[in-house]
C-alpha cells in the first residue's frame, strides 16, 4: 500500500543531463509588459505589511533528513531581490508576489502573537497564553517545525508549548506537529491539540484514495523537477515551496464542532465559526477579542484561492466560501484589528480587514454567481471561464490576483460543481479516448509533418495556446516524434513565462521539461508516512484495497476473507465477487475461505513496507484459518501504484524518452 502526500514536494538527489530552456520570445515580452502597465505597481503597502514586526531573519543553514535529504533551504530563492526587476521569463505580478512572499523571518503581529514565514509552504502562528505556547499550524515537516519553534525561542521567553491548533486539515497545517510536541505530553494531557469536526478523516483520505495521481500531479503544481531560477521555479504563489522532510500527524484531543463554540485557551478565550467545504472540507475561522485578532484559516489570503486545485482535489464550494466570510466580517469586523492568516502577511487596521475580508468575499461570490448567470444563458465552460472578467474594484485589488487560483480554472471549477463535467452537446458525450482521437486529428489534418509546420508558424507568431493544443495531438499519435516534443515545449514554455499564477507557470514549465527530457524517475522519494498510516481507519484501509483491486484479473473469482485485529479487537468481513471488493466492520462470515488474525500494529509495519506478509506469517505473527494461499491470491489482484507516471504524453509509452535527460529519438 502507498501513501502519497499530496502536495508535499518528493526529495530529487540525482544528477542528470539538463535540456536548454529558451529565452522569452518577443510575444511573452509584449504580454509582460501589458501587465506591468496595467496594475499599480506604485502601490507599496502589500511591502509594507510584509515586512512590519520583523524581528529576525531565518538561519541560513539548510534543514536536512537524518540521511541527509535537504529539507529546506533559506537561500534557495535569493536571486528574487525585493528591488529586482521583473526578467522577461516571469510575469512582473507573479514576480512581485515572489518578492513578498521571500520576506521570510520571525515578526510580531500584535501583542502576544507572532509568526514565522517562509520556512515552509505555510505560516507557523505563536500564540502566548497566560503560563505557555499556543502553535498554529505547525508547517508541512517536523524539521521546519523544529526550527520556527527554536527561531522564536531565541527571541522570547521559553516556555512549554500547551496547545496545538490545526486551522485545517491540508498537510501543510499539521505535518510538523512532532517538532513542537511529544506524543508523550499529548497523551498525559500537558499538551491539548485543537481541530474542527472531520480533521483526522478528511487528513488522511486526501493523501489514500487518489494520492498517488494527487502527487504526481503535485510535483508538476509547486514546481519540484524544476530548477530555482528566472527561467524555472520562481514561487507557488501561495508560498515559495513545499518542504521535503519527515510528515508527521499527532490526532486532535478536542474538536471543534460547532459554530459559536467558545473555548478558553490558557487563559485567552476563542470564539469559532466552522467553515467546512470552503478551502479544506474541515476548516475553522477564530476570534481572540481580547487581543481583537481574527484569522479566517485560508479562506482569505493574498491571492485569489482554487476552488479547484490543479494537483486534484474535490471542488471547493464558492457560494460557502463567500458566506463564510461575510459572516465573518458581521460578527467581528466592528472590533477586529488584525487579520493574520496561514499563508503570507497580516491586514493592520479595523476598515482595512474589514475591506480585505470583503474584497474577498466579493470575489468569490462573483465567481459563483457569473458562472452561474452565463451558464444559464446556455454558455459552455470554457465560453465561460472566456469571458467572465473580474470589475475593476475586483481585479486591481493585489490580493485578488491569479497567484495560485485563476479566475479562469475557478469558473470552469463552478461550472463543474453545479453542472458536473458534460455540457450538453452530445458530440462530446462519448467522444474517442485521446490518443485514438489524436491519431484521427493527425491524419485529417494532413500528417505530423504538416500539423508541425503549420504549428510552428503559428509558435513564430506568439498563437501558443493553439500551437500547446494542436501539437498535443501529434505527441499523444507518435510519442517518439521529436519535433513535435520540442515544439510542444517551446510553445509551453512561453505560456509559462506569461502565467501570472504559480502553479499554471509551474505546470507548463514541468510539462516542456518533460517533453524535452522524459519522465525523470527518482528512488529518493519519500511517501509513506507511519503518523498517517497511524491514523487511517480500518475502514478506510479496505476502501483503499477496494480502489487497488485489478478488475479485469478479479473477473470470475470469488473470495471470502475474515479479518481479526488482535490488539483494536476489530473484526472486518471481506468479500470478493464481481469484481468488486466489499466489507463489513464488526461482522465475520460463516463459512469464509479463510480467517486472519493478526495486530492493527502489524498491519501498519506491512503497510510501511517494513516487512512483508510473507514474512509475517513465517514468523508466526500472522496466523490463518482456512486456505492459508486465499491471502496471496486477493493480494495478487491488487494494482501498485506508479508514482512517475507520464503527463504529458501516452502513459503507455512510459513518457520517452528515458529518464537521465536524453531527449526524444
Amino acid at each position: 500500500m502507498r501513501i502519497v502526500l499530496c502536495s508535499l514536494v518528493f526529495a530529487l538527489c540525482c544528477t542528470r543531463v539538463i535540456a536548454e530552456t529558451k529565452e522569452a520570445s518577443p510575444t511573452t515580452k509584449a504580454a509582460n509588459d501589458r501587465v506591468g502597465q496595467t496594475l499599480p505597481f506604485a502601490d507599496r503597502q502589500s511591502f509594507d505589511d510584509a515586512r512590519r514586526g520583523f524581528i529576525a531573519p531565518l538561519s541560513s543553514d539548510v534543514l536536512r533528513t537524518k540521511t541527509n535529504g535537504v529539507v529546506w533551504d533559506p537561500e534557495k530563492y535569493a536571486f528574487i531581490g525585493e528591488k529586482a526587476k521583473a526578467p522577461d521569463t516571469v510575469n512582473p505580478s507573479l514576480w512581485r508576489q515572489s518578492q513578498l512572499v521571500n520576506i521570510a523571518g520571525l515578526f510580531r503581529v500584535c501583542e502576544r502573537i507572532y509568526q514565522v514565514r517562509n520556512q515552509d509552504l505555510s505560516n507557523m502562528t505563536f500564540i502566548e497564553g497566560d503560563s505557555g505556547l499556543i502553535v498554529v499550524d505547525p508547517l508541512i515537516s517536523l524539521e521546519t517545525a523544529k526550527a520556527a519553534l527554536a527561531l522564536y525561542f531565541e527571541h522570547r521567553p521559553r516556555r512549554p508549548v500547551v496547545a496545538v491548533i490545526y486551522s485545517h486539515s491540508h498537510v501543510d497545517h499539521f505535518g510538523g506537529v512532532r517538532g513542537v510536541v511529544s506524543a508523550e505530553d499529548v497523551e498525559a494531557g500537558k499538551v491539548a491539540i485543537y481541530a474542527p469536526e472531520g480533521f483526522v478523516e478528511h487528513a488522511v483520505s486526501e493523501n489514500v484514495m487518489a494520492g498517488n495521481v494527487m502527487g504526481r500531479r503535485a510535483m508538476y503544481m509547486y514546481g519540484n523537477l524544476l530548477p530555482p531560477n528566472p527561467r524555472g521555479q520562481v514561487g507557488a504563489g501561495l508560498g515559495m515551496t513545499t518542504s521535503t522532510g519527515t510528515v508527521t500527524l499527532l490526532r486532535p484531543t478536542r474538536y471543534i464542532t460547532r459554530t459559536d463554540q467558545v473555548e478558553t485557551i490558557d487563559g485567552l478565550r476563542f470564539e469559532f465559526l466552522l467553515a467546512p467545504g470552503s478551502e479544506a472540507p474541515s476548516e475553522m475561522h477564530w476570534y481572540l477579542p481580547e487581543l481583537k485578532a481574527l484569522t479566517v484559516a485560508e479562506n482569505a489570503c493574498h491571492t485569489l484561492h482554487n476552488l479547484y486545485s490543479l494537483r486534484g482535489t474535490k471542488l471547493r464550494d464558492p457560494l460557502a466560501w463567500s458566506k463564510y466570510l461575510h459572516e465573518s466580517v458581521r460578527r467581528w469586523g466592528g472590533s477586529a484589528e488584525v487579520l493574520y492568516g496561514m499563508h503570507h502577511w497580516p491586514v493592520w487596521g479595523q476598515a482595512r480587514v474589514v475591506e480585505h475580508l470583503q474584497k474577498q468575499r466579493d470575489l468569490y461570490r462573483f465567481i459563483n454567481d457569473q458562472t452561474l448567470r452565463l451558464a444559464n444563458q446556455g454558455l459552455t465552460m470554457n465560453e465561460i471561464a472566456e469571458r467572465v472578467e473580474l470589475p475593476q474594484a475586483l481585479a486591481q485589488y493585489w490580493s485578488n490576483r491569479d497567484y495560485y487560483g485563476t479566475l479562469n480554472h475557478n469558473v470552469k471549477s463552478t461550472y463543474v460543481f453545479y453542472l458536473g463535467w458534460f455540457e450538453g452537446n452530445p458530440a462530446r458525450l462519448h467522444p474517442l479516448p485521446q490518443v485514438e482521437s489524436s491519431r484521427k486529428y493527425v491524419e485529417y489534418m494532413g500528417g505530423a509533418d504538416a500539423v508541425i509546420a503549420r504549428a510552428r508558424k503559428a509558435h513564430e507568431q506568439g498563437d501558443d495556446r493553439w500551437v500547446a493544443e494542436v501539437v498535443n495531438h501529434v505527441v499523444l499519435a507518435e510519442p517518439k516524434n521529436r519535433a513535435a516534443r520540442e515544439l510542444q515545449a517551446d510553445a509551453l514554455e512561453q505560456l509559462g513565462y506569461q502565467a501570472e499564477s504559480g502553479p499554471w507557470r509551474n505546470f507548463y514549465l514541468s510539462a516542456a521539461k518533460e517533453l524535452r527530457e522524459g519522465v525523470f524517475r527518482s528512488t529518493d522519494a519519500a511517501t509513506s508516512f507511519a503518523d498517517l498510516v497511524e491514523a487511517l481507519s480500518l475502514d478506510q484501509f479496505f476502501d483503499f484495497l477496494a480502489i487497488r483491486l485489478n478488475a479485469e484479473k478479479a473477473a470470475g473469482k470469488e473470495l471470502t476473507i475474515n479479518f481479526d485485529f488482535t490488539d483494536t479487537k476489530e473484526q472486518f468481513e471481506v468479500t470478493l465477487a464481481n469484481s468488486v471488493l466489499n466489507h463489513s466492520a464488526g461482522s465475520q462470515a460463516a463459512k469464509p475461505d479463510a480467517t486472519i488474525h493478526l495486530a492493527r500494529k502489524l498491519l501498519n509495519r506491512i503497510i510501511l513496507k517494513e516487512l512483508t506478509m510473507a514474512d509475517a506469517l513465517l514468523a508466526g505473527n500472522v496466523k490463518v484459518e482456512g486456505n492459508v494461499a486465499a491471502l496471496g491470491q486477493l493480494f495478487g489482484l491488487l494494482d501498485t501504484f506508479d508514482p512517475w507516471f507520464p503527463l504529458v504524453t501516452p502513459v503507455s509509452t512510459g513518457g520517452v524518452p528515458a529518464s537521465g535527460g536524453k531527449k526524444a529519438p
